[in-house]
């Protein structure tokens, strides 16, 4: 069986920018070890996969060593490719998750908003093995699914150089680093080496953390931010009580095929 295929670059609009998802249509659900085996073989940080059902679409998100409950640019570059690609009307696309609920996306002329669930981070003593692994000392860190480490300046972000090693052995999930911007309201990193992804490019779940965190230290709901890794990506966010709205652009880099056996469909572990 052939199955539609598409890699796209989320919170972007530049070629080689962004956050490179991988986008699977899929008919039917496959076997978990085959959704498995195909996120690891494009080794991107996350590769999508949707099956339709009833007026909206089950969705699943993969990096090449685990499946995840929550993820942004995958979703995002999943309903860009809806509209762009397999020609869904309208402008409002319902996704149905295992573990996060029902996520929205909402298109306005080339901006795509994600409507996700807030994720506020308390405040907690530092890890001494986050401080190691960062090699800075933040002025602050919070605790969600993510730690969040807050520094005095772009630049001390900029300048991180995590050690990976340190960083996966933490009872979190990932790592956050963020300051305040210098044209913009907010910069952050995204650390998860824990999920096979030393640092992701461009992260919708982690703002999931970050936006309430800023909206409530610059006492506003309306926030422009950018993720600072190698690629760079741009993310306009609102604070809409227990929700955030993320929203950016998004390129279409690859369409192709992929093509399976059934029996390798169906492959148990």
């Amino acid at each position: 069986m052939k199955i539609p295929y598409f890699e796209v670059a989320a919170f972007t609009e530049k070629p080689f920018g962004g956050n490179p998802a991988g986008v699977c249509a899929l008919p039917h659900w496959w076997s978990d070890i085959t959704l498995q085996k195909i996120a690891a073989e494009n080794n991107l940080a996350e590769t999508a996969f949707f099956v339709a059902a009833g007026s909206g679409y089950e969705l699943r998100w993969f990096t090449p060593e685990m499946e995840i409950e929550l993820c942004g640019h995958a979703t995002l570059a999943s309903a860009f490719i809806l509209f762009s690609e397999l020609g869904l009307r309208g402008n409002l696309v319902r996704f149905h998750s295992r573990a996060s609920g029902i996520l929205t996306v909402n298109r306005e002329d080339e901006i795509l908003t994600l409507d996700f669930p807030s994720r506020p981070a308390a405040s907690c003593p530092a890890p001494d093995t986050l401080v190691r692994g960062l090699g800075r000392q933040p002025v602050a860190v919070l605790r969600a699914r993510d730690y969040l480490a807050v520094f005095a300046s772009e630049s001390e972000v900029r300048s991180l150089q995590p050690d990976f090693s340190l960083l996966k052995t933490l009872d979190a999930f990932g790592v956050i680093a963020t300051a305040p911007g210098s044209d913009c309201d907010f910069v952050s990193r995204f650390f998860v080496p824990k999920a096979g992804v030393a640092e992701d490019p461009v992260t919708g779940s982690s703002h999931c953390t970050l936006v309430p965190y800023w909206s409530q230290r610059l006492n506003q709901t309306t926030l422009f931010a950018r993720q600072v890794s190698r690629r760079g990506g741009e993310l306009f966010c609102r604070q809409a009580g227990e929700r955030v709205l993320i929203g950016g652009k998004a390129v279409l880099y690859l369409r192709g095929e992929i093509e399976l056996k059934e029996n390798t469909q169906q492959m148990k572990t």
